[in-house]
């Protein structure tokens, strides 16, 4: 009976780190495109651009990685804070470390202002330029 308890425990402890990295944060994700507030926007995309980060981090860092034993349950820990809207560390780390330190830092030079309030970047500016042009040549 003690085996198939830990067995329960071991399948439960696998299933957690997909429900809380993946699953959660693409119905979260799904509910925030669908919903008028800008913060869980920006609560969802920091999320996505932290996890895609820390993945490629960790597929680099592998065979260092390997022999840390609770690498994984750091992993779910720090992305349980990342998540859960008690803590909304994915916001917190875009609001302090990404926007405070680098947008308002170097944003006057990679980011201007549009007329409807929404940062844009040159390239983009560049690229919606050229669009209107060939619009305008039709």
């Amino acid at each position: 009976m003690e085996n198939n308890f830990w067995t329960l425990i071991t399948f439960l402890h696998s299933l957690a780190g997909p429900a809380m990295m993946l699953l959660y944060p693409l119905y979260a994700s799904v509910m925030a495109i669908e919903s008028p507030s800008k913060l869980d926007d920006q609560q969802w995309l920091a999320y996505w651009i932290l996890y895609s980060f820390l993945t490629l981090m960790e597929m680099l860092l592998e065979p260092v990685l390997q022999w840390i034993p609770i690498w994984y349950d750091m992993k779910l820990a720090f992305v349980a804070w990342l998540v859960l809207p008690q803590f909304r560390g994915a916001s917190f780390i875009y609001s302090k470390l990404v926007k405070e330190k680098v947008i308002n830092r170097y944003g006057g030079t990679l980011f201007k202002k549009s007329p409807d309030g929404k940062a844009k970047n040159k390239l983009g500016d560049f690229v919606s330029t050229k669009k209107e042009e060939q619009e305008a040549e039709r």
